[in-house]
């Protein structure tokens, strides 16, 4: 009788690391520097989680968090290029963003956004903005890499207001 286990997800880490090998043997220089920036960033956090005591590094989640930050600053980046005249590199960025936003899920809609706020308002018995804090990082928590916090925040304060 054979026992069916189920097969763990991949690690978001060997994720990337297999991508950017793929990127190298298909010589898409694009490609192989956006994957190598995104696991020195990686390694980064491994590093100064060992500090901390962590050993096995940093979670998926917080990958994901970095990952969130590489695409924001990118869409900065190319803003700025294309406010400057300088389209190419607004393009490059583009790329990029592109390129890391294919290990990032898929993000919450609007309508997705709101009703997870509800729920968590309701869970927590949060009434004020005092507590906008906690619904804040249990947002964080939950829906990693799916939420754009700066636009939560307005959704979380105005749902609290008009509690």
């Amino acid at each position: 009788m054979k026992i069916f286990m189920p097969v763990p997800a991949t690690p978001l880490r060997d994720t990337l690391s297999e991508n950017t090998k793929d990127a190298m043997r298909a010589k898409d220089s694009v490609r192989v520097s956006t994957l190598r920036l995104v696991n020195a960033a990686v390694k980064d956090r491994d590093i100064a989680a060992r500090a901390e005591d962590r050993c096995e590094g940093i979670s998926d989640a917080e990958i994901l968090s970095i990952l969130a930050k590489m695409v924001k600053q990118r869409q900065e980046s190319a803003k700025t290029y294309d406010d400057n005249g300088r389209p190419e590199l607004a393009e490059r960025e583009r790329t990029e963003i592109e390129i890391v936003r294919e290990f990032m899920p898929q993000p919450l809609s609007e309508a997705e956004l709101k009703d997870a706020i509800a729920k968590i308002v309701e869970d927590s018995g949060a009434t004020c903005l005092k507590d906008m804090g906690k619904i804040m990082a249990q947002l964080k928590t939950d829906f990693a890499g799916r939420v754009d916090m700066g636009k939560a925040g307005a959704v979380v304060k105005s749902h609290l207001c008009s509690s």
